[in-house]
């Protein structure tokens, strides 16, 4: 009788155990279902933030593209007759150069 009352006694401690392994197991799965959400809420905002500087600086090479093929319309340097010529003349250079 009294060994049958300790097998009893050792089945409730296991399944205590085991129910407080399984609790802790789950909290633990919780844990990191939780801390990748956030990885992933971060991620998406700096994809946003990099798409939105990817959108300004397209923006901006754009601008300075259309300056430069403005500029390169009257750009003494590029009319030269003599553009072989290595050293650009200095009062031709200043004309180019913004003030």
């Amino acid at each position: 009788v009294s060994q049958s009352h300790e097998e009893e006694d050792r089945k409730v401690r296991r399944r205590e155990k085991n129910r407080v392994a399984a609790q802790r197991s789950r909290k633990k799965q919780t844990q990191k279902a939780d801390k990748l959400h956030e990885e992933y809420e971060s991620l998406e905002q700096e994809n946003t933030s990099l798409k939105r500087e990817i959108g300004k600086l397209t923006d901006e090479m754009k601008h300075l593209s259309e300056v430069l093929k403005d500029h390169e319309k009257i750009c003494p340097l590029l009319h030269c007759s003599m553009n072989f010529v290595t050293v650009p003349r200095p009062d031709a250079l200043t004309s180019c150069l913004p003030r």
